[in-house]
């Protein structure tokens, strides 16, 4: 049977080839037959580990790979930088001809990155950045913010409007369309601007854009507001047993998510015999009173728990 270095040398054509040593060449990739010269292997994967990384200097200086391209990095981590070292491939210092040459490349390396857009980019995703630490949205959802924004941005949209409110709009355009539980009135909170605000830059976003999302499921919110008001597991239980029956019976089309949770949540609190007022779990939900005893007389008349 042929080992694998016997494969390697079989590319080898000279007669007189005595068939080694091996040669690597670690700068282009390459394995070489000592004797002839011949290239045995192409492109060959480094096999030496990465070097020691404890900070992001480190990583800068250090790491061969480089970070992961993402739509929330305004250049998307596929920047170009000119070092400050001023020494050739050799190590060896530069002239200070070259040295002048190479530090007007610089100033015209950096003004050529300063768009408008670039800025706009930057300021956008330091702020989602914030957002989703505030609102512990997963990574997935971060993605499909930038890629709506910068559909938005193309469209030109950010045009007499801040870039606040379209990046809060585009953010909550992709919890809707990942189906993360996220209300208009959490954004609006995490961002700091004001609800109304926010609700017309989304219509605006999904009327420029064209984006359609299936309505949220209450189901999603239960647990987040049973325990904001610190109601039993029986009681949370109970409240999505409700809204299973309502989804059967075609009451929740057409009524806000959060309104059919807060009834539920109501209605099963009352039947497990847990004090629980409308104020409280209208105030968990960002409801009216209003909203929770008109929604939880129709459960009440519709919905039946045996």
């Amino acid at each position: 049977m042929m080992s694998l270095t016997d494969d390697l040398f079989e590319n080898c054509k000279q007669i007189r080839c005595t068939k080694g040593p091996m040669i690597t060449d670690a700068v282009k990739g390459e394995i070489l037959c000592g004797t002839c010269g011949q290239v045995l292997v192409e492109k060959t994967e480094d096999p030496s580990l990465s070097p020691a990384v404890h900070d992001m200097s480190d990583y800068l200086t250090k790491s061969t790979t480089g970070p992961a391209s993402s739509l929330a990095i305004h250049d998307r981590g596929l920047n170009t930088n000119i070092n400050n070292t001023n020494k050739d491939a050799s190590g060896n210092l530069l002239s200070g001809y070259v040295k002048g040459a190479f530090d007007r490349l610089r100033v015209w390396d950096h003004r050529s990155k300063s768009t408008s857009s670039d800025r706009n980019f930057r300021h956008a995703f330091i702020l989602l950045e914030t957002m989703k630490t505030k609102l512990a949205i997963p990574d997935s959802v971060v993605e499909e913010t930038a890629y709506i924004y910068r559909k938005a941005m193309a469209r030109k949209m950010t045009r007499g409007r801040s870039i606040q409110s379209i990046l809060c709009a585009s953010l909550y355009a992709a919890c809707r369309a990942t189906n993360t539980p996220r209300t208009l009135r959490d954004i609006a909170r995490a961002a700091n601007i004001r609800k109304g605000i926010l609700a017309l830059s989304y219509r605006i976003l999904i009327k420029t854009l064209d984006l359609k999302f299936k309505p949220y499921d209450p189901a999603e919110f239960v647990t987040r507001v049973s325990s904001s008001i610190g109601a039993s597991e029986k009681t949370r239980r109970g409240a999505l047993t409700i809204l299973s029956k309502a989804e059967k019976m075609g009451i929740c089309t057409g009524k806000h998510p959060m309104g059919l949770v807060g009834a539920a949540l109501y209605y099963s609190s009352i039947i497990n015999m847990e004090h629980k007022t409308q104020k409280q779990i209208a105030k968990a939900c960002g409801i009216t009173n209003v909203t929770i005893r008109n929604v939880h007389s129709t459960l009440r008349k519709k919905v039946c728990l045996e």
